[in-house]
């Protein structure tokens, strides 16, 4: 795709910062005045919205799992905070 744009890779990159930025606005703004579809279904697309941001900015941290995931799912269900 770069090749047939004739971008370098750091512009294909940052036009698809971009791109995750402006579909996270809709994303927020169609969870703030839900008209498309019920509750429950705006909440399961917004919830894989954020496993997916986490899994994939700054990295592919779903096939390298041994850095950052590796660190939060201990954090989460190891070391849990107190409440």
């Amino acid at each position: 795709m770069m090749k047939e744009n004739g971008v370098s890779e750091q512009e294909a990159e940052e036009e698809l910062q971009k791109r995750v930025v402006d579909a996270w606005k809709d994303i927020n703004e169609e969870f703030l005045r839900p008209i498309a579809g019920p509750m429950p279904v705006l909440t399961l697309i917004l919830n894989l919205s954020r496993v997916v941001d986490f899994l994939y900015t700054n990295g592919d941290h779903y096939t390298h799992s041994k850095t950052k995931l590796k660190e939060h799912i201990t954090l989460l269900f190891v070391s849990p905070l107190p409440i």
